[in-house]
């Protein structure tokens, strides 16, 4: 199985993981500073900045581009809810 690596900025936390996890399953794992309100229904929170790797993403979802543009993200702003991690590295901060 394909491997990961993701490094959480605001912790200096890295982790391995498996190819397709969702950023927000490794970020409540580990602790970092990502939060969340989906559960809630407060969309948008878990907004996050990749600093590298970038590439190494899934594509944005058109649901996830559409909640994006509501929040006036940046270039590589992610919802850490909907991105999965494909393979190589990646560094995120929350945003």
């Amino acid at each position: 199985m394909a491997k990961a690596t993701v490094t959480f900025e605001d912790i200096n936390v890295t982790v391995t993981v498996p190819a397709g996890t969702r950023i927000i399953e490794i970020s409540e794992k580990v602790g970092a500073g990502i939060t969340f309100g989906c559960r809630e229904g407060d969309c948008g929170t878990c907004l996050m900045k990749v600093t590298e790797g970038w590439n190494n993403l899934s594509e944005p979802s058109v649901l996830e581009d559409k909640i994006l543009r509501e929040n006036f993200a940046g270039k590589h702003n992610r919802l850490a809810c909907q991105a999965q991690v494909l393979g190589g590295e990646v560094k995120i901060r929350p945003a």
